[in-house]
């Protein structure tokens, strides 16, 4: 193999790993490469549909063509955030409640340490119904629909008209992206319905959202950030975020 297919691999790798990078994250994690080999390297990969070029950088394939990069891939990323973030996540888990749980690796850390207590819970997540299994206490739901296998969840029009007739204390939202402009989104359709309809039936609507997210858009509309009540996050989180939820009435936990 020569060095320009190390190279390209190495990208490919790269921003499979990320879901999708901007051109300063690809110039800084390769710096001994110049700006017009990476451009043709993008191209390349583009051509051979290995990745596709947007914009001011790279996404995943996986991500493009909703799949919303795998579980297993998000679940290695940023876990000490993710494990802080379900951590401070505990005190609003209110015993004789009833909660929707989202799918989603920063969920399923939650879901591991969800006290043994009286809730309903109703979820889309696999992951996160294997981790609740365990517990005597709750009552889980397990919502119906088409299985997405990268995401271990379940989403489609069954879902979504199956939690318009539950009346939430409490939704617990992952997210993918989150930008200024476009507020939180995620990388596909269907899953983005069942977000805005479960943000319609809530009473308390949580985002947990680790700082990497911040400055990123995703392909579909989850809601603008006024939409919902608290955002817990980690202590990497940009100033301007901060002064965004202030300007919304948002709580902002970090």
């Amino acid at each position: 193999m020569d060095s320009m297919e190390q190279r390209r691999n190495a990208i490919v790798d790269f921003i499979n790993e990320k879901g999708n990078i901007t051109f300063a994250q690809l110039e800084k994690n390769f710096p001994n490469v110049s700006q017009m080999t990476l451009r043709t390297d993008l191209k390349a990969l583009d051509e051979a549909k290995k990745i596709v070029r947007i914009h001011g950088g790279a996404k995943s394939v996986e991500v493009v063509l909703g799949t919303d990069d795998s579980i297993a891939r998000r679940a290695v990323r940023n876990v000490e955030e993710k494990e802080g973030i379900a951590k401070k996540t505990l005190p609003f888990i209110k015993p004789n409640t009833t909660v929707y749980l989202d799918s989603g690796s920063t969920t399923t850390a939650l879901a591991k340490i969800w006290p043994d207590q009286p809730n309903f819970i109703f979820t889309s997540s696999m992951d996160c119904v294997m981790e609740l299994s365990k517990l005597k206490n709750p009552t889980v739901f397990i919502l119906g629909g088409e299985l997405n296998k990268y995401s271990m969840s379940v989403c489609g029009m069954e879902a979504v008209n199956s939690v318009k007739s539950v009346n939430f204390d409490l939704a617990v939202l992952g997210v993918t992206s989150y930008h200024k402009d476009t507020g939180f989104s995620c990388g596909v359709l269907m899953e983005s319905y069942l977000k805005q309809a479960v943000l319609k039936q809530s009473e308390e609507k949580m985002i947990l959202m680790d700082s990497s997210k911040i400055d990123k858009k995703s392909t579909f509309h989850i809601c603008g950030i006024e939409a919902v009540n608290m955002v817990i996050t980690d202590e990497n989180i940009p100033g301007d975020f901060q002064m965004q939820c202030e300007k919304a009435g948002v709580r902002l936990l970090k």
